[in-house]
């Protein structure tokens, strides 16, 4: 949809690139955290990220990507792919300097040959993370350094890449190098560096194939990089990332929705996305979710946003952002879970039926399982707000609702957009924009596929989003274009109504807004004595979990009640201090018991044993380490009208 006051005149905001993105990300350091978002991203940097290097070794000084002989495969470069963003979002001094080493290293490894890093491996795969650190390096500070020692280095790629071809996890993240090759390519237009784009795509898995047609139906027992849970994460940009060579964006696009479709319905989760605890994990609602699939999934929907454009990418990314990402650490980010579970009833050191974990996997700490989530964790909400806007070549669009800054320019004038917010906790979402230029722009902006009565107004003055008036979307996304120096407010109201959607044997998840609403028992943290880093905690419920839904057919009528968003926004003192709380009828399923040290699945629905209703208190995901996300239902419900369909 397009509303022009006046006729475009002036400078775009910037010429078309040579290739590469359509939609492109603004420099790192020009969007920043406010509000509620400023609060989250202080806590990683004191907590898990900043003091990460002097609590374990293998990030520490006598890494192989510092020149020492410890650790020298992906640790590193994973730390530094969220300590650079999130220095350079917040401008924190300490941050960068903590970074610096690093990056000097680094630059300073190479060999005559373009090769560089440690010189204890020769694997690809670690160097594809460590050029997509330089480039967000280069894009923060403008150090010429970058673009020649990449250069240097992708043209050692394409001389030895035809003898020594991407294998193993290379193979399976081949998208990710080759996103660092178009940034080279948007910096210099050569066209030798298409050619290596031809040669990775060439040895990269080929996923949308996979994903859309002989994608494993079950949870996954034997390990394969088509069934790890954050190689099928990265895995879903490749589409996107081909899209940019063969320009062919309708046709990827569909097979990137095939094959989240064939995730969904063979392991889809109630909170939204698809199982990986270690591998494929199918639908039940205790198989987990790895923290690195977590980010990784972020990840690759900032990739979507910046190829496709559409308003689902935004609200998929926003969805893991609002829920998952809070959800696999702790409230205070001193420590991370290796797997989560939609139905999480007790966190503890137990064997579990995931495909394959340690019986720590799902307690909180430094490092419990396998070390790769706590070196990449960090990555998360830093580049949620470097991805937040994007550039397009007429103006600005919106990806993600938070509250940001954004510092850029229109052509050559300067731009600043305030957001003001607490969203996804509040519905309003209220912009500013301040600049001295006259000429119109575009401002476009995501209407969620969930908003279905979104309203708009600009310096106050009604803008039509639904009726007779409605002009057809484009790809969800409303766009404004005028003289922005005099225009007013941009207020976004985006009313958030609770919306059932069934899962297997007729039970039922709930969403509000961009949020999956679950039921806490209370939580009861007990932490283990002597444990490394900032500490380890197991936490038990402090009431009965085993609750069921009722009048599931009246959902968008149940109540809401919201409360100032904490500063540490996703903690959960008690039901009552949640942020945004949905008002549920519902009772005791007392059928429903333990399956040892989890929930066993929900009871089939319709559950008859119950007591009288009472006022299910349902709390955001993302806040509730101990939750019931999918529910058994009251009730003969297969008829109700008002409800979803599985999938997203």
């Amino acid at each position: 949809m397009t509303i022009t006051d006046t006729p475009t005149t002036g400078t775009a905001a910037d010429a078309p690139s040579p290739g590469g993105r359509p939609h492109r990300p603004l420099p790192l350091g020009s969007i920043t955290p406010g509000g509620w978002l400023l609060d989250q991203l202080r806590l990683q940097a004191d907590n898990i990220t900043g003091q990460l290097e002097a609590l374990w070794p293998d990030v520490g000084p006598d890494s192989g990507w510092r020149g020492g002989a410890g650790e020298n495969w992906e640790r590193g470069p994973y730390y530094l792919d969220g300590l650079v963003p999130l220095a350079h979002v917040l401008h924190d001094d300490r941050l960068l300097a903590l970074a610096s080493p690093w990056i000097e290293w680094i630059l300073s490894s190479q060999r005559e040959d373009g090769f560089f890093g440690p010189t204890g491996n020769d694997d690809w795969w670690p160097r594809m993370v460590a050029c997509k650190v330089l480039t967000q390096h280069a894009d923060a500070t403008g150090d010429d350094r970058v673009a020649p020692f990449l250069s240097r280095y992708f043209r050692h790629q394409l001389s030895h890449l035809p003898a020594r071809p991407l294998t193993s996890w290379g193979r399976a993240r081949g998208a990710d190098n080759v996103l660092s090759v178009w940034w080279l390519y948007e910096q210099t237009g050569e066209d030798w560096l298409l050619d290596l784009v031809d040669v990775l795509a060439a040895q990269t898995i080929r996923w949308d194939e996979y994903l859309t047609g002989d994608l494993i139906t079950g949870a996954a027992r034997v390990f394969s990089h088509r069934t790890h849970g954050p190689n099928v994460a990265m895995g879903l940009k490749t589409g996107a990332v081909d899209a940019l060579r063969d320009r062919d964006l309708t046709g990827h696009a569909a097979r990137t929705e095939s094959a989240f479709g064939n995730l969904d319905r063979w392991h889809g989760q109630a909170h939204g996305w698809f199982s990986g605890d270690e591998w494929l994990g199918g639908p039940t609602a205790t198989a987990g979710v790895e923290t690195c699939q977590v980010v990784e999934m972020m990840f690759t929907q900032e990739v979507h946003a910046q190829v496709y454009g559409r308003a689902i990418d935004g609200d998929r990314l926003e969805h893991l952002a609002y829920n998952l990402l809070p959800a696999s650490s702790d409230p205070e980010m001193r420590g991370h879970q290796y797997h989560q579970q939609a139905n999480q009833v007790s966190v503890s050191v137990a064997r579990r039926e995931w495909s394959f974990s340690s019986d720590d996997a799902g307690i909180f700490g430094l490092e419990p399982h396998f070390g790769c989530c706590t070196a990449n964790l960090h990555q998360g909400w830093p580049k949620f707000v470097a991805n937040s806007w994007l550039r397009d070549d007429d103006g600005l669009r919106v990806v993600a609702y938070a509250p940001v800054t954004v510092q850029t320019a229109v052509g050559p004038d300067p731009v600043t957009i305030q957001v003001d917010t607490t969203y996804p906790f509040d519905e309003t979402v209220t912009i500013r924009v301040a600049t001295e230029r006259t000429a119109p722009f575009a401002l476009r902006l995501r209407i969620p596929e969930w908003a279905d009565d979104a309203r708009l107004t600009v310096g106050g003055a009604p803008v039509a989003l639904a009726g007779e008036a409605r002009l057809p979307a484009e790809d969800g996304y409303v766009t404004l274009e005028r003289d922005w120096s005099t225009a007013g407010d941009v207020v976004l109201v985006l009313p958030m109504r609770a919306r059932v959607t069934r899962r297997e044997r007729q039970a039922a998840s709930v969403r509000l807004g961009p949020l999956t609403m679950v039921y806490s028992p209370g939580e009861r943290w007990v932490e283990h004595e002597g444990a490394p880093g900032i500490g380890e905690w197991e936490i038990h419920p402090r009431g009965s979990w085993n609750w069921a839904l009722d009048q599931v057919g009246s959902a968008t009528s149940w109540r809401v009640t919201r409360g100032t968003v904490p500063t540490t926004p996703w903690s959960l003192r008690d039901r009552r201090s949640a942020a945004v709380v949905l008002h549920a009828p519902g009772a005791r399923a007392t059928e429903w018991r333990m399956a040892g040290a989890q929930a066993d699945v929900p009871p089939a629905s319709p559950v008859l044993d119950h007591g009288p209703d009472d006022d299910l208190r349902l709390v955001p995901y993302g806040s509730a380490r101990l939750r019931v996300t999918e529910f058994p239902v009251i009730g003969n419900w297969r008829d109700v009208d008002d409800v979803e369909e599985p999938g997203r």
